[in-house]
């Protein structure tokens, strides 16, 4: 149904056209994606031990859970377009939520956008044929190489195929996730069955790992980057039918199987590869499938894994852009962002500007670590404070309908508060420079909310 706006403007909405298996196909296809091939090594370097590394994604799996657990009971009480915007706004004020969406918009979810696509060119890379992807396309003031090309082709078709319909994404998200389980099953499978596997190598460790806290919570960044993407449904909660049962169902649901498909995913290749294997992979899936049943057999397990980046790209790209929407509907972002296509239903110029800001990422930088180090900390920034505004909502709208409470509370989401704060503090000082970044670009967002803020306060007079 059309809206009417302060401005008299009438405003089409975005229309709810996704299922409770969309939406538990965004959580499960938004999360596993690049971060279980790609991280492995980084992990193994930074706690130098195949039972730490384990005991790192089991945090990170409990601290996901935690927090789907408490997006749970958000999601379903505000259904709304925006996702943590939405809480942080009610809860902390216009301000609070505006500087979330502006650095959601400008970092987090470009940079998100940029290293699963660099991430996919990097598995690419693997392939002998495709080598020509590291060398230098072209020169822009700066050299473009050929990855970098591929990858921004990349964001720009996902981002074509959400512009056209998020019944389109969704369903291209349902098939592909339903695939990359099932790819991510035969993994475990073939590597459990391979003659050459020793249950020795869980005792295995390196001796030039960083060690410690900080090494452990180094290898947590990583396994969160790999985690990352639960949160995503919320964002797309205006288009889910049903939301106060799907959105629970969804998150609970999708980051036990996440977690679950990890767990598994991580036991199998280290039953394969030795500890000092594991710290020199580029792709240890890969290598593990190649000791297993060979160079074919690795070679599928690539490609697969570059099909299942794709998913991981497609929620993202569909869940990041309905957070300038939101703000632009409430005033504090150019109109133009808030604009729904007519025939589609989709905020499309909200996702050809974040398409544009992911490409303007990518060519500057192609290093993977540099990228998700990027995001993570601005993330995980907002994913702790949006987890708190449960605590607010509690105590501001008791008698608010709420189809789902999150179990444990207040346990529950104070530990995922706590935890995302002790997070915070190890990434800041672990990438000094990109962390100060961040923080330089979330308070540059002040002064566009001041600019915003008196306009729509003119316009209101």
């Amino acid at each position: 149904m059309p809206s009417t706006t302060g401005s008299g403007a009438e405003k089409l909405e975005l229309a709810r056209r996704l299922n409770g298996w969309h939406a538990t196909a965004i959580v499960v296809g938004t999360i596993i994606g690049s971060g279980i091939f790609l991280v492995p090594a980084e992990m193994m370097q930074a706690v130098g031990s195949a039972r730490m590394v384990y005991a790192v994604w089991a945090v990170g799996g409990i601290l996901s859970f935690f927090g789907a657990l408490t997006y749970a009971e958000l999601g379903a009480m505000k259904p709304q377009a925006g996702g943590e915007y939405i809480f942080i706004r009610d809860a902390y004020g216009e301000a609070g939520g505006f500087l979330y969406a502006w650095t959601w918009f400008i970092i987090a979810k470009p940079a998100s956008i940029a290293t699963v696509t660099t991430g996919i060119v990097r598995v690419l890379g693997s392939f002998a044929a495709l080598d020509f992807l590291s060398h230098t396309a072209l020169h822009l003031g700066f050299p473009l190489s050929w990855g970098q090309v591929v990858a921004i082709v990349l964001a720009v078709a996902i981002s074509a195929l959400n512009y056209v319909g998020v019944q389109w994404a969704g369903n291209f998200q349902l098939v592909f996730t339903l695939l990359k389980v099932a790819l991510v099953l035969a993994i475990v499978s073939v590597c459990f069955g391979c003659n050459a596997g020793s249950w020795h190598n869980f005792a295995g460790e390196i001796g030039s790992a960083k060690g410690g806290a900080a090494g452990f919570m180094a290898a947590l960044v990583a396994a969160l980057w790999a985690y990352d993407g639960w949160n995503d449904l919320n964002m797309v909660a205006g288009e889910v039918k049903h939301p106060e049962k799907a959105i629970p169902r969804a998150l609970i649901t999708g980051v036990a199987v996440v977690g679950a498909l990890y767990m598994m995913t991580n036991a199998a290749v280290q039953y394969v590869l030795p500890a000092a294997a594991v710290a020199a992979s580029q792709h240890a899936a890969s290598d593990a499938m190649r000791i297993a049943v060979g160079a074919g057999g690795a070679a599928l397990v690539t490609a697969g894994m570059a099909i299942s980046m794709l998913v991981t790209l497609n929620g993202t790209v569909m869940s990041g852009a309905r957070v300038p929407y939101a703000v632009a509907r409430d005033g504090y972002l150019w109109a133009a962002l808030a604009r729904v296509h007519p025939r589609f239903r989709t905020p499309a110029v909200a996702i050809a500007v974040q398409c544009a800001l992911a490409a303007g990422l990518l060519m500057i930088s192609g290093k993977f670590r540099e990228l998700f180090s990027l995001a993570i900390f601005s993330e995980w920034l907002f994913y702790m404070i949006a987890a708190s505004t449960v605590f607010v909502f509690r105590r501001t709208e008791p008698q608010a309908a709420r189809p789902y409470r999150v179990w444990g509370y207040p346990v529950v989401p104070a530990a995922f508060v706590l935890a995302s704060a002790a997070l915070l503090y190890y990434s800041f000082m672990d990438n000094l420079r990109l962390s100060l970044g961040g923080v330089v670009v979330i308070l540059a967002g002040l002064p566009v909310y001041a600019h915003f803020a008196r306009r729509k306060k003119s316009l209101e007079n």
